[in-house]
């Protein structure tokens, strides 16, 4: 039921005298004398939801967005959850990281003044730090659970707050419902005790964290590079995308011998205002322009870049001088994932970890060296909680990505390191070009050993209340009226992994193994794949396409990789036929 205005003005003067940060306060007045009724019902549409990511949303007043307010809330939800379940938790205390974010500082010391009210020791950085520094830290301190104020490679207008749990992974189930419940069970804001941030650090329950745990991160990551002896004689161009990488991944390029990294100065330093970007994502259309502008000057043999807190790594390689390519996520995961199985200690209880959406083509490399290969949920913290649970089993985890640019290497960080990530991508290219290669050239041979495969993604944002009415839509009608063909592919299975279920044309139900997650993947012939799902972190629905083409022996690559993307582009085109109905 739509909410009258009368509705909606008693519940943002209640907002109002509940929030603490007078900006806020006075946001939400002007909406109120201005008339936007609109935009007040997006804010009051519902609480901003604690789920994959934590929280994570626009900037602004009111439940729905986030802001001091949410974060008190969440802040003390944690920590009540915290004191239930995990025994010593004040005294493991809280680790808390921050990009360079609009607002980011603000929300850490709003969580810093929170948790010391209520007796939680704290481990806060003095600057800002990249997503996976934080992770690192979470275990090197020892701490009940971590959090990291962050948006991650979303718009400038949006910030969030991840959340660690002690293991140095992102939550999973029961914690995020548990925390959600604590959140819910917080009650009026003005009665959450708070410990004022210049007392907090006083106090001596906060202890800040800097130099010295930043240099332990970077020894350890030396230690995960497996040929140390190649030259170094490569030409890179770096961005850091205005957020916390750039001083990290050239301090670990460094170290590791390579001395020809040029950085792109106008996008080195943290800004969340994000000046030269609008959407600071290396797989959005633009963000990469000004770095690839920097390696044609310096005629650079490899591009990388970060997003904002350094969680991800983007990839492009030199074709022909001035002419540069950049790989898709699910390229760079094979590529670093062939070349550690390929060069890296052999053991036979090796195990490399991939998502449902990314490409299967791991799974195929993992088979040809005798390693285990497993999938997991969409999400990071599924590949980290996995393997952790192998290596309870005597396995060795090599290696993690998926293909929405996020990877890890080895045991270190339980989560996407794009710090890491570069460091290896630069040392598998350097690598190559010692042995007479390109990275497009080791794609080829990969194709040769272990099949061509063709990935994409199609992404559609659906803003708002009305945005997500029309996600769930697709998403019902799906699995209501599953179809049975898509193009001239005939539709041979339908997992339905928000019921656990596999259906088999023809009636069979069988049980699925992963946990329950609102994605839907439609089985092919000939090996294919489609999956749909709403984004856990945007107002997105993200669909996905697996294609296995079968080259002839000595079929050139170009011939069969075009056959292949005509197929790709077909399959598209008949699944989007097929979903416009859907959400009409």
């Amino acid at each position: 039921m739509t909410a009258t205005t009368d509705d909606l003005r008693a519940r943002a003067q209640a907002w109002i005298a509940d929030d603490p940060d007078t900006a806020m306060r006075d946001e939400l007045s002007a909406l109120m004398t201005g008339g936007d009724w609109k935009e007040i019902a997006d804010r009051f549409a519902g609480r901003l939801e604690f789920g994959t990511a934590g929280l994570r949303g626009v900037i602004g007043a009111g439940p729905n967005r986030m802001n001091r307010a949410v974060v008190r809330a969440a802040s003390a939800g944690l920590c009540a959850y915290l004191e239930q379940t995990t025994s010593n938790a004040k005294e493991r205390g809280i680790t808390i990281g921050y990009d360079g974010r609009r607002m980011s500082v603000e929300l850490a010391r709003e969580t810093v003044e929170v948790a010391t009210a209520r007796g939680f020791r704290v481990h806060l950085f003095e600057s800002v730090e990249p997503t996976p520094v934080l992770a690192y830290a979470v275990k090197r301190m020892n701490a009940a659970a971590g959090v990291m104020v962050t948006a991650s490679h979303n718009p400038p207008e949006y910030n969030g707050y991840k959340v660690y749990w002690g293991n140095g992974a992102q939550i999973i189930p029961p914690h995020d419902v548990g925390i959600a419940a604590a959140i819910d069970a917080v009650g009026a804001l003005m009665n959450v005790p708070l410990l004022p941030f210049e007392q907090a650090k006083a106090s001596g329950l906060v202890t800040i964290l800097g130099k010295d745990l930043e240099d332990e991160y970077h020894a350890e990551i030396q230690k995960l590079l497996v040929a140390p002896s190649t030259t170094r004689d490569l030409r890179i161009a770096y961005t850091a995308l205005h957020g916390v990488g750039d001083r990290h991944v050239r301090r670990a390029l460094a170290t590791a011998g390579f001395t020809q990294v040029h950085s792109v100065a106008s996008q080195a330093e943290p800004d969340g205002a994000f000046p030269t970007v609008r959407f600071p994502n290396p797989e959005e259309q633009g963000a990469m322009d000004a770095v690839l502008d920097l390696a044609r000057e310096i005629d650079a043999e490899v591009v990388l870049a970060n997003d904002p807190d350094a969680d991800r790594l983007a990839v492009a390689v030199r074709t022909a001088p001035g002419s540069y390519v950049q790989l898709t996520g699910n390229e760079v995961g094979c590529l670093l994932g062939h070349y550690l199985l390929e060069h890296g200690p052999k053991d036979p209880k090796r195990t490399v970890i991939s998502s449902i959406v990314s490409s299967p083509m791991l799974g195929a490399i993992a088979q040809a060296h005798g390693a285990h290969w497993e999938h997991v949920l969409t999400g990071f913290k599924w590949i980290a909680n996995r393997a952790m649970e192998l290596e309870n089993d005597g396995y060795r985890f090599v290696f993690g990505y998926e293909e929405a640019l996020g990877y890890t290497v080895g045991p270190l960080v339980r989560d996407k390191d794009g710090v890491s990530a570069a460091l290896l991508a630069a040392e598998m290219t350097a690598w190559c070009k010692a042995h007479g290669r390109s990275l497009i050239d080791e794609l080829e041979l990969m194709s040769r050993r272990y099949g061509l495969f063709f990935s994409r993604q199609v992404s559609v944002t659906m803003k708002g209340a009305d945005g997500a009415q029309k996600i769930a839509r697709i998403m019902d009608g799906a699995r209501a009226n599953p179809p049975e063909t898509l193009g001239t592919h005939a539709v041979l299975a339908m997992q339905d992994l928000a019921r656990g279920e596999r259906r088999v044309r023809g009636g069979t139900v069988e049980k699925l193994a992963l946990p329950p997650s609102n994605v839907i993947a439609f089985e092919l012939d000939g090996g294919h794949r489609v999956m749909l799902r709403p984004s856990g972190t945007e107002p997105k629905i993200k669909y996905y396409f697996d294609l296995r083409e079968v080259m002839g022996e000595k079929e050139p690559v170009h011939s069969a990789r075009a056959r292949g993307e005509r197929m790709l582009e077909s399959l598209v085109e008949a699944f989007l036929a097929y979903v416009g109905p859907l959400g009409a």
